[in-house]
Protein backbone atom coordinates (compact mmCIF):
# COMPACT_ATOMS: atom_id res chain seq x y z
CA UNK A 1 0.00 0.00 0.00
CA UNK A 2 1.13 3.71 -0.60
CA UNK A 3 1.06 6.66 1.36
CA UNK A 4 -0.67 9.74 0.03
CA UNK A 5 1.24 12.45 0.03
CA UNK A 6 0.56 16.42 0.95
CA UNK A 7 0.83 17.02 -2.49
CA UNK A 8 -1.79 14.43 -3.34
CA UNK A 9 -4.04 15.38 -1.14
CA UNK A 10 -4.15 19.06 -2.23
CA UNK A 11 -4.90 17.57 -5.91
CA UNK A 12 -8.01 15.84 -4.15
CA UNK A 13 -9.08 18.75 -2.63
CA UNK A 14 -8.27 21.47 -5.32
CA UNK A 15 -8.19 19.95 -9.23
CA UNK A 16 -5.58 22.69 -10.33
CA UNK A 17 -4.79 22.73 -14.25
CA UNK A 18 -2.48 20.63 -15.72
CA UNK A 19 -2.96 22.27 -18.56
CA UNK A 20 -2.99 26.01 -18.70
CA UNK A 21 -5.93 28.08 -19.57
CA UNK A 22 -7.28 25.00 -22.36
CA UNK A 23 -11.04 25.49 -22.68
CA UNK A 24 -13.25 23.63 -24.82
CA UNK A 25 -14.11 24.01 -28.24
CA UNK A 26 -16.61 26.02 -29.23
CA UNK A 27 -16.22 27.89 -25.95
CA UNK A 28 -17.33 31.72 -26.26
CA UNK A 29 -17.19 34.70 -23.57
CA UNK A 30 -20.08 37.09 -22.92
CA UNK A 31 -21.95 39.46 -21.15
CA UNK A 32 -24.80 37.57 -18.84
CA UNK A 33 -26.35 39.62 -16.63
CA UNK A 34 -24.33 42.49 -16.16
CA UNK A 35 -20.45 40.02 -16.04
CA UNK A 36 -18.67 38.55 -18.03
CA UNK A 37 -18.74 34.77 -18.33
CA UNK A 38 -17.26 31.77 -20.38
CA UNK A 39 -19.29 28.80 -21.86
CA UNK A 40 -19.88 26.15 -24.17
CA UNK A 41 -23.15 25.73 -24.61
CA UNK A 42 -25.78 23.10 -27.32
CA UNK A 43 -29.11 23.19 -27.87
CA UNK A 44 -30.15 19.17 -29.21
CA UNK A 45 -33.34 18.85 -27.71
CA UNK A 46 -35.16 18.74 -24.64
CA UNK A 47 -32.96 16.81 -22.37
CA UNK A 48 -30.37 19.48 -20.51
CA UNK A 49 -27.22 18.42 -19.03
CA UNK A 50 -25.14 20.80 -16.83
CA UNK A 51 -22.42 20.87 -15.91
CA UNK A 52 -20.24 22.23 -12.92
CA UNK A 53 -16.53 22.07 -12.19
CA UNK A 54 -14.76 21.59 -8.83
CA UNK A 55 -12.64 24.33 -6.79
CA UNK A 56 -9.77 25.43 -9.02
CA UNK A 57 -11.32 23.44 -12.01
CA UNK A 58 -12.52 24.75 -15.69
CA UNK A 59 -13.93 24.06 -18.61
CA UNK A 60 -11.36 21.72 -20.34
CA UNK A 61 -11.96 18.93 -17.27
CA UNK A 62 -15.17 17.92 -19.69
CA UNK A 63 -13.29 17.95 -22.94
CA UNK A 64 -13.46 14.53 -23.19
CA UNK A 65 -17.27 14.18 -21.58
CA UNK A 66 -18.82 17.24 -23.15
CA UNK A 67 -18.53 16.02 -27.15
CA UNK A 68 -20.06 12.78 -26.38
CA UNK A 69 -22.62 14.03 -24.35
CA UNK A 70 -23.91 17.44 -27.13
CA UNK A 71 -24.31 14.96 -29.69
CA UNK A 72 -27.92 14.00 -28.40
CA UNK A 73 -28.60 16.29 -25.87
CA UNK A 74 -28.69 19.99 -24.85
CA UNK A 75 -25.58 20.77 -22.55
CA UNK A 76 -23.92 23.71 -20.52
CA UNK A 77 -20.53 23.94 -18.85
CA UNK A 78 -19.21 27.65 -17.32
CA UNK A 79 -16.27 28.95 -15.80
CA UNK A 80 -17.36 30.50 -12.46
CA UNK A 81 -16.62 33.81 -11.52
CA UNK A 82 -12.89 34.55 -11.41
CA UNK A 83 -11.88 31.28 -13.41
CA UNK A 84 -10.55 31.05 -17.10
CA UNK A 85 -12.39 34.72 -18.81
CA UNK A 86 -14.93 34.77 -16.48
CA UNK A 87 -15.15 37.67 -14.36
CA UNK A 88 -14.87 38.01 -10.69
CA UNK A 89 -17.76 38.12 -7.75
CA UNK A 90 -18.22 40.55 -5.56
CA UNK A 91 -21.03 38.62 -3.97
CA UNK A 92 -20.01 35.59 -1.65
CA UNK A 93 -18.08 32.68 -3.19
CA UNK A 94 -20.75 29.96 -0.50
CA UNK A 95 -23.21 27.29 -2.27
CA UNK A 96 -26.18 29.69 -2.38
CA UNK A 97 -24.90 32.15 -4.64
CA UNK A 98 -23.00 30.26 -6.89
CA UNK A 99 -26.34 28.14 -7.42
CA UNK A 100 -28.35 30.88 -7.99
CA UNK A 101 -26.12 32.46 -10.29
CA UNK A 102 -25.66 29.20 -12.47
CA UNK A 103 -30.15 29.44 -12.67
CA UNK A 104 -29.62 32.67 -13.61
CA UNK A 105 -27.18 31.57 -16.58
CA UNK A 106 -29.36 29.04 -17.31
CA UNK A 107 -32.13 30.93 -17.70
CA UNK A 108 -30.55 33.67 -19.71
CA UNK A 109 -29.91 31.19 -22.59
CA UNK A 110 -33.11 29.87 -22.47
CA UNK A 111 -32.41 25.97 -21.24
CA UNK A 112 -35.34 25.09 -19.38
CA UNK A 113 -35.14 22.59 -16.32
CA UNK A 114 -35.81 20.09 -15.06
CA UNK A 115 -32.07 19.43 -15.67
CA UNK A 116 -29.37 16.46 -15.09
CA UNK A 117 -27.04 17.95 -13.10
CA UNK A 118 -23.28 16.69 -13.09
CA UNK A 119 -20.97 17.77 -10.88
CA UNK A 120 -16.82 16.62 -9.71
CA UNK A 121 -15.73 17.53 -6.53
CA UNK A 122 -16.35 20.57 -5.15
CA UNK A 123 -19.21 20.96 -7.85
CA UNK A 124 -20.80 18.00 -6.84
CA UNK A 125 -21.45 19.88 -3.36
CA UNK A 126 -23.05 22.75 -5.25
CA UNK A 127 -24.91 20.11 -7.24
CA UNK A 128 -26.22 18.54 -4.11
CA UNK A 129 -27.47 22.06 -2.83
CA UNK A 130 -29.11 22.96 -6.09
CA UNK A 131 -31.15 19.81 -6.07
CA UNK A 132 -32.19 19.94 -2.47
CA UNK A 133 -33.22 24.18 -3.20
CA UNK A 134 -35.28 23.41 -6.21
CA UNK A 135 -36.10 19.59 -6.55
CA UNK A 136 -38.62 20.44 -8.74
CA UNK A 137 -35.81 22.09 -11.45
CA UNK A 138 -33.44 18.67 -11.18
CA UNK A 139 -34.13 15.79 -13.28
CA UNK A 140 -31.36 13.40 -11.70
CA UNK A 141 -28.32 14.04 -10.00
CA UNK A 142 -24.67 12.38 -11.21
CA UNK A 143 -21.67 13.27 -8.47
CA UNK A 144 -18.32 12.89 -9.83
CA UNK A 145 -16.44 12.52 -6.61
CA UNK A 146 -18.26 14.96 -5.17
CA UNK A 147 -17.17 16.73 -2.14
CA UNK A 148 -19.07 15.18 1.12
CA UNK A 149 -21.13 18.19 2.93
CA UNK A 150 -19.23 17.08 5.98
CA UNK A 151 -16.02 16.92 4.07
CA UNK A 152 -14.10 19.55 6.62
CA UNK A 153 -15.69 18.24 9.87
CA UNK A 154 -13.76 15.64 12.13
CA UNK A 155 -10.66 14.18 10.98
CA UNK A 156 -10.98 16.49 7.42
CA UNK A 157 -11.28 19.59 9.58
CA UNK A 158 -7.92 21.36 8.15
CA UNK A 159 -7.04 21.71 12.19
CA UNK A 160 -5.80 18.17 11.32
CA UNK A 161 -3.92 18.40 7.86
CA UNK A 162 -0.41 17.17 8.04
CA UNK A 163 1.73 20.20 8.42
CA UNK A 164 2.61 22.84 5.78
CA UNK A 165 -0.77 21.80 4.09
CA UNK A 166 -2.83 24.44 4.75
CA UNK A 167 0.26 26.74 3.92
CA UNK A 168 0.69 24.34 0.39
CA UNK A 169 -3.22 25.04 -0.33
CA UNK A 170 -3.48 28.67 -0.13
CA UNK A 171 -0.55 29.09 -2.01
CA UNK A 172 -2.29 27.05 -4.88
CA UNK A 173 -5.79 28.77 -4.34
CA UNK A 174 -6.48 31.44 -6.71
CA UNK A 175 -8.40 34.29 -4.71
CA UNK A 176 -12.16 33.14 -5.77
CA UNK A 177 -10.64 29.61 -5.11
CA UNK A 178 -9.87 30.45 -1.54
CA UNK A 179 -13.30 32.18 -1.33
CA UNK A 180 -14.96 29.09 -2.24
CA UNK A 181 -12.54 26.84 -0.07
CA UNK A 182 -13.49 28.81 2.80
CA UNK A 183 -17.30 28.92 2.35
CA UNK A 184 -17.51 24.43 1.67
CA UNK A 185 -18.22 24.25 5.54
CA UNK A 186 -21.07 26.71 5.47
CA UNK A 187 -22.61 25.54 1.92
CA UNK A 188 -22.23 21.88 3.23
CA UNK A 189 -24.17 22.78 6.52
CA UNK A 190 -27.01 24.00 4.08
CA UNK A 191 -27.26 21.07 2.22
CA UNK A 192 -27.85 18.66 5.69
CA UNK A 193 -30.79 21.25 7.08
CA UNK A 194 -32.65 20.83 3.83
CA UNK A 195 -34.60 17.56 2.96
CA UNK A 196 -32.71 15.12 1.05
CA UNK A 197 -33.32 14.69 -3.05
CA UNK A 198 -35.06 11.78 -3.34
CA UNK A 199 -37.75 10.08 -5.79
CA UNK A 200 -35.20 10.78 -8.62
CA UNK A 201 -32.23 9.09 -10.28
CA UNK A 202 -28.42 9.78 -8.33
CA UNK A 203 -25.42 8.56 -9.84
CA UNK A 204 -22.61 8.63 -7.42
CA UNK A 205 -19.36 7.83 -9.12
CA UNK A 206 -16.59 6.93 -6.49
CA UNK A 207 -12.47 6.72 -7.40
CA UNK A 208 -11.09 2.91 -6.31
CA UNK A 209 -7.61 4.44 -6.48
CA UNK A 210 -7.09 6.52 -3.78
CA UNK A 211 -8.97 3.82 -1.46
CA UNK A 212 -5.51 2.18 -1.73
CA UNK A 213 -4.25 5.35 0.48
CA UNK A 214 -3.07 4.79 4.10
CA UNK A 215 -2.41 8.64 5.94
CA UNK A 216 -5.00 8.83 8.37
CA UNK A 217 -6.54 11.88 6.50
CA UNK A 218 -6.89 10.21 3.19
CA UNK A 219 -8.76 7.75 4.99
CA UNK A 220 -11.40 9.71 6.10
CA UNK A 221 -11.53 11.32 2.78
CA UNK A 222 -11.97 7.57 1.62
CA UNK A 223 -14.34 6.55 4.69
CA UNK A 224 -16.99 10.29 3.25
CA UNK A 225 -16.67 8.86 0.15
CA UNK A 226 -18.59 5.91 1.14
CA UNK A 227 -20.96 7.57 3.15
CA UNK A 228 -22.04 9.97 0.61
CA UNK A 229 -24.51 7.62 -1.09
CA UNK A 230 -26.14 7.31 2.56
CA UNK A 231 -27.59 10.79 1.78
CA UNK A 232 -29.80 9.96 -1.26
CA UNK A 233 -31.56 6.77 -0.16
CA UNK A 234 -32.18 4.75 -3.60
CA UNK A 235 -28.87 6.12 -5.35
CA UNK A 236 -26.16 3.92 -6.72
CA UNK A 237 -23.04 4.11 -6.55
CA UNK A 238 -20.60 3.58 -8.68
CA UNK A 239 -16.54 2.66 -8.49
CA UNK A 240 -14.43 3.48 -11.12
CA UNK A 241 -10.74 2.15 -11.52
CA UNK A 242 -9.93 5.83 -11.03
CA UNK A 243 -8.21 9.05 -9.40
CA UNK A 244 -9.99 11.71 -8.33
CA UNK A 245 -9.48 13.30 -11.84
CA UNK A 246 -12.08 11.05 -13.09
CA UNK A 247 -13.49 13.39 -15.99
CA UNK A 248 -9.86 12.99 -17.46
CA UNK A 249 -8.95 10.17 -16.36
CA UNK A 250 -11.82 7.84 -17.21
CA UNK A 251 -14.05 10.33 -19.12
CA UNK A 252 -15.88 6.81 -20.45
CA UNK A 253 -17.30 6.46 -17.14
CA UNK A 254 -19.08 9.63 -16.77
CA UNK A 255 -20.25 9.55 -20.07
CA UNK A 256 -22.21 5.90 -19.34
CA UNK A 257 -23.77 7.31 -16.14
CA UNK A 258 -25.04 10.21 -18.00
CA UNK A 259 -26.43 8.32 -21.14
CA UNK A 260 -28.01 6.17 -18.38
CA UNK A 261 -30.30 8.80 -17.93
CA UNK A 262 -31.20 9.92 -21.68
CA UNK A 263 -33.41 8.23 -23.55
CA UNK A 264 -31.35 8.32 -26.60
CA UNK A 265 -29.11 5.81 -24.57
CA UNK A 266 -31.86 3.25 -26.29
CA UNK A 267 -30.37 4.07 -30.09
CA UNK A 268 -28.46 1.89 -31.46
CA UNK A 269 -25.49 4.55 -32.16
CA UNK A 270 -25.82 5.02 -28.70
CA UNK A 271 -26.11 1.78 -27.39
CA UNK A 272 -22.90 1.10 -29.38
CA UNK A 273 -21.15 4.13 -27.68
CA UNK A 274 -22.33 2.19 -23.86
CA UNK A 275 -20.94 -0.74 -24.68
CA UNK A 276 -17.67 0.89 -25.68
CA UNK A 277 -17.61 3.00 -22.33
CA UNK A 278 -18.51 0.11 -20.10
CA UNK A 279 -15.69 -2.25 -22.11
CA UNK A 280 -13.44 0.47 -21.05
CA UNK A 281 -14.53 0.41 -17.59
CA UNK A 282 -14.00 -3.25 -16.55
CA UNK A 283 -13.92 -3.89 -12.94
CA UNK A 284 -16.25 -0.80 -12.02
CA UNK A 285 -18.30 -2.22 -9.20
CA UNK A 286 -21.72 -1.23 -7.71
CA UNK A 287 -23.59 0.08 -4.49
CA UNK A 288 -26.95 0.90 -3.90
CA UNK A 289 -28.53 2.22 -0.69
Amino acid sequence: MSIMSPMHLIAVLCIASLTGCASLPGSVTEQIEGRRVEYVMTKNGPDVVVFENGLCGQLHWWAKVYPEISRSSSAFAYNRPGYGRSDKAATPRDGQHVVDELRGLLKAKGLNPPYILVGHSLGGLYMQLYARLYPDEVRALILVDSTHPSQFKGKGNPEHWPTGLNTAMRMLLSESGEREFDAINSTGEQILNLPTFTGKPVIVLSPEQPLREELELAQDINEKRKDLIRLYPGAKQVWVDSGHDMPLEKPESVVAAIRELLPESSSPAQANADADAKSAGRGVRFDSE
